[in-house]
């Protein structure tokens, strides 16, 4: 069976990730698999063969994978609706909903805001990845707000740039367990796969810098709802970072999951929402400043954490 060229581009969030994980992560295939087809050449990064699993990959940096198998085809349009908070000849913000996934990966196909990008009337999503076209940064499933998306190679080039240089500003609200002691905090702690559970992340020796800043807005009686600012853009780096700072994020199932309490505030997700976005517009260089207030179900379940004696 001939082998399928892929290519993929690291974005910000992968910088420093090691070759074969990275490898495996956008293939959808084994660690183990990924460094076979390493040590067997290949693999390219930026157009030259390596045989070293553990090399590190940078912003930027072009990694072409020749698979052995058919993989997935290109992402289809499918007709899933997307609230749009901005949009011109060269990007969009969407509110991305809790529950929905960014983009296509193994076990999830189709129903992804790729898919529901594609089927946009005009100019869809573009630049990056074919797998993943027009994708600048990403949420988590269970997280809701806002999200940028680039309509071509240039503008998503721009944007991935200016994301790794933090000249783009996310602000995240976040309602968490008990009451921080101080007002404000720095959290900055390395964050890499838990050595317990690989499915999951955590604050590990040896990982990969991470800085949130963390603001206290309200105390409540058995919560706190906090604005989160992740300087840096790990892997669940929010949810990881306020776990260790032992006010894990309300209804968060994966990082310390308080099962009365989500119930008692109706919580069915982590009461996480990516509520701010500022930005210079790489094309105007106009500088942008946008806001998604709480859904429905976070809104709620902070009027139940307000009630609560």
């Amino acid at each position: 069976m001939s082998a399928q060229q892929r290519e993929f581009r690291v974005t910000p969030d992968e910088a420093e990730s090691r070759l074969d994980a990275f490898v495996a992560a956008r293939a959808g295939i084994s660690r183990a698999a990924a460094a076979k087809l390493i040590s067997a050449g290949s693999v390219l990064v930026d157009g030259r063969a390596t045989t070293k699993s553990s090399s590190r990959v940078g912003v930027g940096m072009r990694v072409a994978v020749s698979l052995p198998e058919a993989q997935d085809a290109a992402p289809q349009p499918e007709d899933i609706p997307i609230p749009i908070v901005f949009e011109d000849d060269h990007l969009l913000v969407v509110s991305k909903p809790a529950g929905l996934v960014v983009h296509p990966a193994p076990g999830h196909s189709s129903g992804t805001l790729v898919n529901a990008l594609l089927a946009r009337v005009g100019a869809g999503p573009a630049g990056g990845d074919t797998d993943r076209p027009g994708i600048v940064h990403r949420l988590d499933a269970g997280t809701s707000g806002l999200m940028i998306v680039a309509k071509d190679e240039a503008t998503h080039a721009a944007l991935t740039e200016a994301l790794a240089a933090r000249a783009i500003t996310r602000i995240y609200l976040a309602l968490v367990e008990g009451t921080p002691d101080t007002d404000t905090a720095t959290i900055d702690a390395p964050i890499g796969r838990s050595p317990r559970d690989r499915k999951k992340m955590d604050v590990v020796a040896g990982g990969r810098p991470a800085v949130t800043e963390v603001t206290v807005l309200e105390r409540l009686p058995a919560t706190t709802l906090v604005e989160a600012r992740p300087i840096t853009g790990r892997t669940h780096q929010i949810r990881v970072h306020l776990k260790a700072a032992g006010h894990p994020v309300a209804g968060d199932r994966v990082y310390g999951h308080n099962r009365k309490l989500a119930a008692a505030l109706g919580l069915a997700r982590p009461f996480l929402h990516a509520a701010r976005l500022s930005f210079e517009h790489p094309s105007t260089g106009t500088h942008i400043e946008l806001e998604d207030p709480l859904p429905p179900d976070l809104q709620a379940a902070l009027e139940a954490a307000r009630a609560l004696g």
